[in-house]
């Protein structure tokens, strides 16, 4: 007969097999999964600093070749834009980056810059609409005539291009009283501002775009600026579009450019006018243009003439 004691230290004895077994297949399992756990990051982190040292050779490698353009620019650019005059048009949500170096680029490439524009928030307001057509039709210089069915967009593009913008040599450079009352009409009206003397007609202009897509809500004011590029651009001897990247980016002015089958074979854009050799290409999109040839330049969507004109104008040829 086997005794009830060893009955209760055979299962103990199981049990504590058990137990055993356990705590020797986690601890067996445990240094395993640590280990992997260990290899992994170790590899990670391997991936991290090869990403970083890349990074870090880009970087450098950027700033160097923004260092050889903002050099070399003014000496590559010299006398392109020579006898010719440019106006800035600025776009609400235009940033200031790029465009004193864009002013000075083409100063430096023979141009005279005549002033700038600054379109307000208020000119693209839906509910300024009427006002904006009564305004523009009262103010239509002698001998302009607006395309049948035009919106108020249309026509006070076409009288504000009338104002500072020419493709007559013989009106370039000069102020008149008609695109005085204009300019004046529209700073009262709170539609613009202006500084420099944007009234003597250039004979080019650079749109600058705003650096923030305006949203689906202000779509309109975004199509508006599409006309108003395009009026300019059929007034003077060649217009640019330029901005930053993201302008190129869904929403963007540029973008709506690129889009308009239109305004994009008349209107060249540039979408890295914020960086030294996008200011550059800037230029060469004007010298084309005087040439009567139109391209999208950059790295955005719908770049599709490359960076820049390739093959790029000849010096000292400016149409």
């Amino acid at each position: 007969m086997i005794d009830f004691r060893y009955h209760l230290v055979s299962i103990v004895a199981i049990f504590l097999a058990l137990a055993l077994g356990i705590v020797l297949g986690s601890t067996t399992l445990s240094q395993s999964v640590t280990n992997g756990l260990k290899q992994e990051a170790n590899r990670a982190t391997r991936r991290a600093d090869d990403l970083r040292r890349t990074q870090q050779k880009q970087e450098a490698q950027l700033k160097g070749e923004e260092q050889f353009a903002s050099v070399t620019g003014p000496q590559y650019v010299a006398g392109r834009l020579k006898g010719q005059s440019l106006v800035l048009v600025e776009t609400p949500g235009a940033g200031e980056d790029g465009v004193s170096q864009v002013i000075d680029l083409a100063t430096k490439a023979g141009a005279t810059v005549t002033g700038r524009v600054a379109i307000q928030k208020k000119a693209l307001d839906p509910d300024e609409g009427r006002t904006l057509d009564e305004l523009a039709t009262q103010l239509k210089p002698a001998g302009t005539e607006f395309p049948s069915g035009a919106d108020a967009y249309t026509k006070a593009g076409a009288v504000l291009a009338a104002a500072i913008v020419t493709n007559d040599a013989s009106k370039a450079g000069r102020e008149d009283a008609a695109g005085a009352g204009i300019l004046t009409g529209f700073r009262e009206a709170g539609y613009v501002t202006t500084s420099g003397k944007p009234g003597q007609h250039a004979t080019l202009a650079v749109v600058i775009a705003p650096a923030t897509p305006y949203g689906s809500d202000t779509a309109g004011g975004t199509r508006a600026l599409v006309t108003l590029t395009a009026q300019l651009d059929a007034a003077d001897r060649g217009t640019v579009l330029g901005g930053p990247n993201t302008a190129a980016q869904q929403g963007g002015l540029i973008t709506a450019l690129r889009d308009d089958s239109g305004a994009s074979k008349r209107v060249s854009s540039v979408d890295v006018l914020d960086t030294a050799s996008g200011q550059v290409v800037a230029i060469l999109a004007l010298q084309n243009e005087l040439g009567g040839k139109s391209g999208q330049y950059g790295v955005g969507p719908g770049a599709s003439g490359g960076y820049l004109p390739s093959p790029p104008p000849a010096a000292g040829k400016n149409g």
